[in-house]
């Protein structure tokens, strides 16, 4: 409730009142993407290097069409986010392009840093069939008893409607952030850093974009 109120009228910006101050609660609601850990942050198989960042924005932001991450090879798509500190994950808006190139499936899984694709064949936390967005208005919530302390979250999205590749323009993420204590923060590092096999991979994969 704290939250909304600071954000409360930030977004206002014409004189329509009670809808414009709706809009913005709406907004502070989904301001996880400020809890990223943005140095750490990966997208796996992402066409332009850096991309997968783009989508983590404001959510009065996520009509920026000129911001987004397309997959590479194939369809598939891998984000590993870190948060700076113990997250209550409560929802997640993914938006993409009225067409084949949408996600229709999403797989969340938590607290395992520096996935790969070959982790993804694990079982997921939870699992969404997503429907076109490209408004960036349908919410998908978690099971929030599950999704209670997550230090690291990894979205894998596996096929979407039949395009080639897959193209994400906005991933919202709604929820509660606290700070984490010291063991917990060292455990979170302890695990991120335990394979060195996956550190080899980010060297390898910033170059395949320039095949095509």
């Amino acid at each position: 409730a704290a939250a909304m109120a600071h954000g409360h009228g930030h977004g206002c910006r014409c004189c329509c009142g009670e809808a414009a101050a709706a809009d913005g609660d709406r907004g502070a609601a989904w301001g996880l993407y400020l809890r990223i850990d943005r140095q750490r942050l990966q997208c796996l198989n992402e066409r332009r290097e850096g991309s997968g960042a783009l989508v983590f924005r404001a959510w009065e932001e996520r009509g920026d069409r000129a911001q987004f991450v397309e997959s590479d090879d194939d369809e598939e798509l891998l984000f590993n986010i870190p948060f700076t500190g113990n997250v209550k994950l409560k929802g997640v808006i993914v938006m993409g392009e009225d067409d084949g190139t949408h996600p229709a499936e999403m797989r969340l899984f938590k607290n395992i840093p520096h996935m790969s694709f070959d982790d993804a064949a694990r079982e997921p936390d939870q699992t969404f069939s997503l429907n076109r967005d490209p408004a960036g208005e349908l919410e998908y919530p978690t099971k929030i008893a599950r999704f209670s302390n997550v230090c690291h979250l990894s979205i894998h999205f596996p096929k979407n409607f039949g395009a080639e590749t897959t193209k994400i323009f906005y991933i919202g993420l709604k929820g509660e952030w606290t700070e984490a204590h010291r063991h917990e923060v060292t455990i979170c590092n302890y695990e991120a850093s335990a394979n060195p096999a996956d550190h080899k991979l980010e060297q390898i994969t910033p170059q395949t974009h320039f095949i095509s």
